[in-house]
């Protein structure tokens, strides 16, 4: 599963763009190649109920309070050909529920790679455990908003094995 490979993550000028996309990028396309048609792609969406602590959510980031439409929500080239499938587009920052479930399975295996780390990767992560998937983080895919913070989210994820395991691209494909 490749979370939220976005242009508002991965551009530079982005409030929320993550220094690391880049680096990250190309491990996310060697993971994509090996698993194939398996391979889900998540987006980010400002659609959240305004009524909702997403409306202080948006006063604090207002540049991000466009339509769905906007080319901040598109897929960055280099990820528009990484699944076969339709995008899960969802306006939270973890990605699973009853939808990927039914897709991965319950207590499915999956492998997590994107952005950022310290948001929507670890959210993710976090409750697909509780669901009682069995998540491996591939590190080396995901990108941070800071180096400090991706390396904080790793190690808050560490905590839960045998759920969640930290790992990189190369041990992941091996």
């Amino acid at each position: 599963m490749v979370i939220d490979p976005q242009a508002i993550f991965a551009a530079p000028e982005s409030a929320w763009g993550s220094p690391f996309f880049d680096e990250a990028m190309p491990r996310i396309r060697t993971l994509a190649d090996a698993f194939g048609d398996r391979v889900l792609v998540t987006r980010w969406m400002p659609t959240a109920d305004r009524t909702t602590s997403w409306g202080a959510y948006f006063d604090a980031w207002p540049f991000a309070d466009q339509p769905p439409s906007d080319p901040l929500f598109a897929l960055v080239p280099e990820a528009a050909t990484v699944s076969t499938h339709p995008t899960i587009d969802l306006p939270t920052f973890g990605k699973w529920g009853p939808e990927l479930e039914t897709v991965v399975g319950r207590g499915g295996r999956v492998v997590l790679a994107g952005v950022s780390t310290d948001c929507c990767v670890i959210s993710t992560a976090l409750a697909a455990a509780d669901a009682g998937a069995h998540v491996t983080i591939a590190t080396d895919a995901c990108a941070g908003s800071t180096a400090e913070n991706h390396e904080a989210a790793l190690q808050v994820m560490r905590l839960y094995p045998p759920q969640i395991t930290v790992s990189d691209t190369d041990t992941i494909l091996g």
